[in-house]
């Protein structure tokens, strides 16, 4: 009888990715924060996990021939963050101590994921095993 990643692991496989690509993008806010017009950036959680459920991402189709075959790299969820503070004249939307609280927040919610991934694979080990 094969074995259904999908129905075996859950939602989890999907959260641990969308959670490590917004650390990158908080990461990236935070790098930025000195960056004349750099604008935040943050990721839905709900659309980008709806979109990875669903295979996610989005393909151009080519009508001829001679068109060139395209991805586009826009990722589902990804929008930009609307700043609390006034601008500051540099046009920077960055506010350092928000981007930390939510690279904090997202690292323990990461933590969480990858804790119920591991628990999940621990028990279809021990169901392989008989146990």
């Amino acid at each position: 009888m094969a074995i259904n990643f999908d129905n075996a692991l859950g939602i989890h496989q999907h959260t641990l990715g969308i959670r490590a690509r917004r650390s990158e993008m908080l990461a990236s806010n935070i790098a930025n924060a000195d960056t004349p017009n750099y604008k935040a950036r943050d990721i839905n959680f709900a659309d980008a996990l709806a979109a990875a459920k669903s295979g996610g991402g989005f393909s151009l189709d080519k009508t001829n021939m001679r068109h060139f075959s395209m991805q586009s790299n826009m990722q589902p969820g990804i929008k930009f963050r609307t700043p609390t503070q006034p601008d500051t004249g540099d046009g920077n939307t960055v506010e350092v101590q928000v981007e930390r609280n939510l690279f904090m927040q997202n690292s323990m919610e990461y933590q969480a994921s990858l804790s119920f991934l591991n628990s999940k694979i621990a028990s279809l080990k021990k169901a392989i095993k008989g146990q």
